[in-house]
This record gives C-alpha cells, sequence and structure tokens, in this order.
C-alpha cells in the first residue's frame, strides 16, 4: 500500500480514469466497467478496478486541485506502475465559443500555480497531453453520431475556485484558452517527469460568460460521454 492509496500490487490497472470527484469514481466503475471492485477506500477517496471491453482499467478520485491530484498521480506512477492517466473531471467555459456540456479535450494546460516554478527554478515549463491519448481522444470524439460538441485547445488549471482577480481569464481567452479546472497542469508535469502517459478531457458544468450551470448531481452522474471518450482513447 501506498500512503494514500489502499491498494496491494497488481491491484491497479495500468490505465486508470480519474475524476476529482469521489463519487464520480464509484458512478464511473457502477456505469462502466464489468466486475468492478473497490480497491481503496482511505480518505473517502474511493478507487476501482474492473473490465470494460476485456481490458483492465482502474478509476480513482483525486480530490479538488492539484496539490491534491498530485498525491494521487505521484503514486500511482511510482509505487502502482500506473501507465496511462486520463482526468476526466469538470470544468467552467470561458468563452461563448464553448457551451455547456460541450467536452473540452485539452491539448496544453496553463496555470497560476507555483508548483512548476518551484521544480523549474522560475522557468515556465509548458505542461502537454500525450499525443497519442490526445489523438485518439479526437477520433473517438469525432466518431460519435449526435455526441456532444467538443473542442481541443488550452485549458487553466487554477489554483482558486474563487479567484481573487477573475478578470484575467478575458486577457487568458485572447490567447486560446477555452476553460478553467484546477489539476491538469499538475498532471502533464508529473507524467513527463515519469516518463508515462496523462490526458485531461473536461465536460463544461458552469460558464463563466452565460451565468449557466449544471447541478452536483449531474456534475457527478451525467458526464457519461467525456468517460466514453477517454476509454476509447487510453485503450482502443
Amino acid at each position: 500500500m501506498s500512503t494514500h492509496i489502499g491498494a496491494q500490487p497488481g491491484d491497479i490497472a495500468p490505465t486508470v480514469l480519474l475524476p476529482g470527484d469521489p463519487l464520480r469514481a464509484r458512478w464511473i466503475a457502477e456505469t462502466f466497467l464489468d466486475d468492478a471492485r473497490c480497491y481503496s477506500e482511505v480518505r473517502g477517496m474511493y478507487g476501482f478496478t474492473g473490465i470494460w471491453q476485456g481490458q483492465p482499467v482502474s478509476v480513482q478520485g483525486s480530490g479538488m486541485g492539484q496539490p491534491s491530484m498530485a498525491i494521487y498521480v505521484n503514486e500511482l506512477f511510482r509505487e502502482y506502475d500506473v501507465q496511462s492517466i486520463v482526468r476526466v473531471g469538470s470544468c467552467g467555459a470561458v468563452t461563448e465559443a464553448v457551451g455547456i456540456r460541450d467536452v473540452i479535450i485539452a491539448s496544453g494546460a496553463c496555470t497560476d500555480s507555483a508548483m512548476n516554478r518551484i521544480a523549474f527554478h522560475g522557468i515556465d515549463y509548458a505542461p502537454v497531453a500525450d499525443f497519442g491519448l490526445l489523438r485518439g481522444a479526437v477520433e473517438a470524439a469525432e466518431s460519435r453520431d449526435g455526441g456532444s460538441p467538443f473542442h481541443v485547445g488550452l485549458i487553466f488549471s487554477s489554483d482558486s475556485f474563487y479567484a481573487a482577480r477573475p478578470e484575467l481569464l478575458g486577457e487568458m481567452v485572447k490567447y486560446g484558452v477555452l476553460g478553467v479546472e484546477m489539476e491538469a497542469s499538475a498532471l502533464y508535469t508529473l507524467a513527463a517527469k515519469y516518463g508515462r502517459r496523462a490526458l485531461a478531457i473536461c465536460t463544461v458544468s458552469d460558464h463563466i460568460v452565460t451565468g449557466e450551470e449544471t447541478t452536483s448531481q449531474e456534475r457527478e452522474q451525467t458526464f457519461g460521454e467525456m468517460v466514453e471518450i477517454a476509454l476509447t482513447a487510453a485503450l482502443r
């Protein structure tokens, strides 16, 4: 067992879906996986392993924010030899070009976090997705008949859910940022550190511009399209 994940060696599959919400992790396991079993309940952060189309896959909750997510990603890569992690989370749209419940496939992640500045002595490291996973997700999204609109581009990983200076998001939109969330930048950086694969796929749960939003239950249990895209991209 690692410090924060109560799994034995072999309990976790090489491919992991990573929602922030542990209840979404349980919903994904119950909805999409065959023979799913819970391998960890440490701190209420559920982890499950099951089978999707004949292949093993795990789902692990990670909590909100880069510090929380980094704990689980470090342990998954280092202690359990996980090879691919796909974040399946929610985000806020920051441009009217993106609609509520649209899917954003994040090619890269901007951030206001100090984690990379500390690690790289003030240099602005540019965290990006694994190209194979990115390409697989785009192909999976394109193949869906009647699916929600999807977008590929930059996402902003904020350290603050309630931003002190929300007006700065307007400047980021001018440079191609599509949405804001709280995890992708650290995920991409850690994948690069360990030589592993990572991708963030987010469903728009709230719209910063229009004020539209989904309910907590909808965020937990109805964002299945991004899960199917993630599974197809990671296990095709």
